[in-house]
């Protein structure tokens, strides 16, 4: 099956890349003098399909399991969980077997675990307006000793960042960052040293002001604080001029931070350098909707929304883009959105097709990408 031969592509691509020729970018892979920390976004040979509008399920072109979802069941072994609103943020658990899903409207957090019904965690208020909502989700760094989880919300006062404990209200932990008519939405990572990264979007604001929290990526500790090693020691901005950010990712094994961010004309995908916003090292002039991504030994993949697909680039040890991109999962699940990586390695994704897309009658779900055992069957 073609949702088969993609799983299989996408383990290849994700667990196979820890290596990577020591060689320069390929031809089609352009340099431009001056033009950022990777030296410039690399151009693909061929310009990039506009984004097409989905068909509705079971129309031509339309791909995926063979067996129709049946109300919430779905017959895909991939699928985790179903009947979902659409999905903001995925955090897998150290089980690596079950997940903390939030989902973007809602504002609920709930737990999921393939073959049980999704157990409700929490439910934080939100404000969906401007693309807000729920929108980013990370364990704390020493979640096994305190089941602490950190989420990304909108409230109708602010954009902010709030710590979950089971049976507790809400915490904050970072509030006054700025909300408006768009950009609200935002993301959260937890680096290497267990500080937490949070990019913001822009709140409507070509230019926000340098002391504003918005259009930032920041870096604070657990309790709210500039993290140590900022530029800035008393400020918690690590760079500047993010628009509508979808994701950040960091690859554990090369130490790379990336994060996703739509803007004005195209979407991007930056390397993070701390106390710049680097030149995009990646492109998207047809601006698929890049959403939620993650890194792993070389390899950065990317969920897109409208594509409806997940796009993979791979890089060298010094961050530079070798080989082509890859396009995988194309209209299998429909528009994706988070994006993460297991402790045992394999990627969940989750969709939003209930918000602008042609869901089916078990969205919206979230998927977990599963290798390929021995002889071609599924794990």
């Amino acid at each position: 099956m073609r949702r088969t031969a993609a799983a299989a592509l996408l383990v290849l691509t994700l667990g196979g890349c820890a290596t990577f020729p020591e060689q320069g970018p390929r031809e089609w892979h352009e340099q431009l003098e001056g033009a950022g920390e990777l030296g410039g976004p690399p151009q693909v040979p061929e310009p990039s399909p506009a984004p097409q509008t989905p068909q509705p399920p079971g129309e031509e072109g339309q791909t995926g399991p063979q067996q129709a979802p049946s109300g919430c069941q779905d017959p895909d072994p991939q699928v985790v969980a179903t009947c979902l609103d659409p999905v903001g943020a995925i955090a897998v658990l150290p089980d690596a077997a079950s997940a903390l899903v939030g989902e973007r409207r809602t504002g609920r957090v709930l737990r999921i675990e393939q073959g049980s019904e999704p157990e409700l965690v929490a439910t934080v208020p939100v404000d969906t307006t401007g693309g807000g909502g729920l929108t980013g989700l990370v364990l704390s760094p020493s979640y096994i000793e305190d089941q602490l989880v950190y989420a990304y919300i909108t409230t109708p006062e602010d954009n902010r960042v709030v710590r979950l404990a089971a049976g507790e209200p809400a915490k904050p932990v970072l509030t006054g960052i700025p909300r408006g008519p768009a950009n609200n939405g935002g993301a959260l990572a937890v680096d290497d040293d267990g500080s937490l990264l949070v990019a913001t979007g822009n709140a409507g604001q070509p230019v926000p002001a340098p002391d504003s929290l918005a259009g930032k990526l920041l870096r604070i500790d657990l309790q709210g604080r500039p993290a140590k090693g900022n530029p800035d020691p008393l400020s918690p901005t690590m760079s500047s001029g993010l628009q509508s950010p979808g994701g950040i990712c960091i690859d554990p094994r090369r130490g790379a931070a990336w994060v996703t961010d739509r803007r004005v004309g195209e979407d991007a995908l930056h390397l993070i350098v701390p106390g710049q916003l680097p030149a995009p090292a990646w492109r998207w002039p047809d601006r698929p909707g890049v959403a939620g991504c993650t890194a792993q030994d070389g390899a950065v993949a990317v969920a897109q929304v409208r594509p409806q697909s997940l796009f993979v680039i791979r890089t060298d040890p010094k961050n530079q883009f070798v080989g082509a991109p890859e396009t995988l999962l194309q209209e299998t699940y429909g528009r994706l959105s988070a994006a993460t990586t297991a402790p045992d390695g394999l990627l969940w994704l989750g969709t939003v097709n209930r918000a602008g897309g042609y869901p089916v009658s078990s969205d919206d779900r979230v998927v977990r990408i599963l290798p390929l055992a021995p002889g071609g069957g599924m794990d």
